[in-house]
């Protein structure tokens, strides 16, 4: 019988040919590392199965570190996230960690801070409270996917729906267009078409209110009383 990996696991998202085999092979001594180089499998990845941490590229094919790592939070997944990037400017730093990172490495690196950062992010790492958003005078719990009113009223939503509202209710003053929108809450494959689809089905179960339409420029959080 095969020995029990005990290594944290760490699912690694960098397209570098070179880098990504690198980093991979030089935190195999201390964590079980999957690596990927697509985006969107990343996303895909980290939705399917458990990992104790997360290393996302800021700069992926198909879909990028920053909507990566906005998709992953909108669907309530709270696993730390260290993001690398090329980009090290201070905006570039808060954009990151406003997505969601919980760290933010500049190449180039030392792979033994890598090591030594992660090593800190899986020793704190427990999954959170419920990390509950506020939609009007309404709350959103990502995790169990139930909107809950102040007088005891719930709405229970699709995973689609509650990962939709929630990218409104992380930023409710700003207006996503469908693409937008589209990388952040849906999987590959949908069309612009089912940001509309789901913007009915949450206005259906809700009130009509709770998403407002931009005309020329998509959507934004409206609100519930």
């Amino acid at each position: 019988m095969a020995a029990m990996d005990l290594r944290p696991r760490v699912l690694l998202v960098e397209d570098d040919r070179q880098l990504g085999p690198l980093v991979a092979e030089l935190l195999g001594t201390d964590f079980a590392v999957t690596l990927t180089a697509d985006g969107r499998e990343g996303l895909e990845l980290a939705l399917a199965q458990e990992w104790d941490a997360l290393v996302v590229d800021r700069g992926l094919p198909r879909l990028d570190g920053v909507l990566l790592v906005k998709s992953l939070r909108a669907k309530g997944l709270a696993t730390p996230v260290l993001m690398l990037t090329a980009l090290g400017t201070v905006p570039d730093k808060v954009e990151g960690l406003d997505a969601g990172a919980d760290d933010y490495l500049v190449k180039p690196f030392d792979a033994e801070e890598l090591a030594a950062r992660l090593r800190a992010m899986t020793r704190s790492y427990a999954p959170p409270e419920r990390g509950r958003l506020p939609v009007g005078d309404w709350e959103l719990d990502p995790v169990s996917r139930i909107l809950s009113s102040p007088y005891g009223n719930r709405v229970d939503l699709s995973g689609t729906e509650s990962a939709l509202l929630a990218v409104f209710a992380r930023e409710p003053a700003r207006v996503f267009s469908r693409s937008e929108l589209l990388a952040l809450a849906f999987d590959a494959g949908d069309t612009p078409g089912a940001v509309d689809t789901y913007v009915h089905y949450l206005r259906k179960k809700t009130d009509k209110s709770v998403i407002r339409t931009v005309h020329g420029v998509g959507y934004q959080l409206g609100g519930l009383a």
